[in-house]
């Protein structure tokens, strides 16, 4: 992986029919051709999917624009793991520190109420299994969550929608109504709890009269409340890779309950998704519940926004020749 330290001082890079000088000072800064400079000033909105594990390849991707020196976000959205990571650093945490939390200090088996999934080896997976099919029938969901809202309560700071650092917004599924619910006040970490209410692992989260479960289940990468917030300016981050498996992928209750949400929400996407001015792929087939590969993912999106860069500069710039960029690069990353 190219590291920031290892770039020349100045360089061309070459492609989609322009040139674009990048010179460092500092921190790197990228600069476009005499036609093209980034707007310090834009307006302009993050969008971040849903997508489980590999939801951690966003902390990758807000470490590479943070590189490129590109201005931060006036809006961020997520859905899910997106929700999570776009809402703490809305509240304040830095790309370097989401980084070190994840790929240092982040075990997910940590945070989960009972001691089975804390045991290793043959008999933690027996255990597992025993608790998983009595929680299945006996509760609304394998694990409640509280562990997990904790935590959020703690990265976040305890922070409501009116004091994040940068305006976020995240959604739900309202099981009652059956609607789609979108936060803006209140307590940002229930608000990600309830986004990130995985059917089935987590508990739905209930607030006032709301069961709300996850944002996905309505709109995985709501491009549409940045819309609906006055952006036209939006840049979303998709990190699932919709593809064919193999049969043994479809040996467990969860992989088969994720995969049908996963099949489900991919036809339901390609109908009504609105596009973004510019959508970034940071996928590589990972497992959505794989949490061993943190570091990999990270740099997956660091990775993936660097080979992007004919496409992700032209998004922050200025003039027509970064317009015309714009209209040809409306995606990029993993096909």
């Amino acid at each position: 992986m190219v590291s920031p330290a290892s770039l020349d001082k100045k360089r061309l890079v070459r492609g989609g029919g322009y040139k674009a000088l990048v010179v460092k000072t500092g921190d790197i800064s990228y600069s476009c051709d005499k036609n093209m400079r980034i707007k310090k000033s834009l307006k302009w909105a993050l969008v971040l999917a849903g997508g489980g594990a590999r939801g951690i390849a966003h902390v990758g991707v807000l470490k590479a624009l943070l590189e490129m020196g590109v201005p931060e976000p006036s809006l961020v959205v997520g859905t899910s793991m997106g929700a999570i990571i776009g809402g703490l650093y809305a509240c304040g945490m830095s790309p370097g520190e989401l980084s070190r939390f994840f790929i240092q200090d982040f075990d997910i088996s940590e945070y989960l109420d009972s001691f089975v999934f804390k045991i290793s080896g043959a008999m933690g997976r027996l255990f597992q299994t025993g608790q998983i099919l009595g929680n299945a029938v006996t509760r609304p969901g394998i694990d409640s969550g509280q562990q997990v809202l904790k935590l959020l309560e703690d990265l976040s700071g305890g922070k409501t929608f009116a004091e994040t650092r940068i305006p976020f917004r995240c959604n739900a599924a309202d099981l009652i109504s059956g609607k789609e619910v979108v936060f803006s006040s209140g307590s940002v970490a229930q608000a990600i709890r309830g986004s990130m209410s995985f059917p089935g692992f987590f508990e739905p989260y209930w607030m006032g009269d709301l069961c709300l479960a996850d944002g996905g289940l309505c709109d995985n990468m709501p491009v549409r409340i940045a819309r609906n917030e006055g952006f036209k300016r939006i840049l979303a981050v998709d990190v699932g890779l919709f593809q064919p498996v193999s049969p043994s992928d479809l040996k467990t209750f969860s992989k088969i309950v994720y995969r049908s949400i996963e099949v489900m929400l991919a036809v339901m996407e390609k109908k009504r998704r609105p596009r973004a001015a510019l959508t970034i792929h940071a996928a590589n087939g990972a497992l959505p519940f794989d949490f061993s590969r943190k570091r990999e993912l990270v740099e997956l999106g660091e990775q993936t926004v660097r080979e992007c860069g004919d496409a992700v500069l032209p998004f922050f710039c200025g003039g027509m020749a970064a317009y015309a960029a714009r209209k040809r690069y409306r995606e990029c990353g993993a096909e």
